[in-house]
């Protein structure tokens, strides 16, 4: 069933692979703790005195936030996986495969 064209299918293609890049990268980055996330996280709005209170809630923002990217990137494969399907669904009708 063809639901897009094949250029339509191309685009989405390319856009797919880039954000399962992006989002993969961005994940490992948050993962690891990178300190340029840290105003993305608002990490200025934890509430606490005690710095032995602080480190487990931003570690476990990074992390949260890390496993959102990687949801988002397996989201994103499975829009690949349809946009190629639609790609060669297309080429198989007009080369009447």
């Amino acid at each position: 069933m063809i639901v897009c064209s094949k250029r339509i299918a191309i685009l989405c293609s390319l856009l797919s692979a880039w954000a399962i890049i992006m989002l993969t990268l961005m994940g490992i980055f948050l993962y690891s703790h990178a300190v340029t996330f840290a105003e993305d996280l608002e990490l200025h709005e934890i509430e606490t005195s005690n710095i032995k209170e602080f480190y487990p809630e931003a570690y476990q923002r990074y992390e949260s936030a890390a496993h959102n990217c990687w949801i988002a990137a397996c989201l994103y494969i499975a829009t690949l996986a349809f946009s190629m399907h639609q790609y060669v669904t297309n080429r198989r009708i007009q080369y009447g495969y």
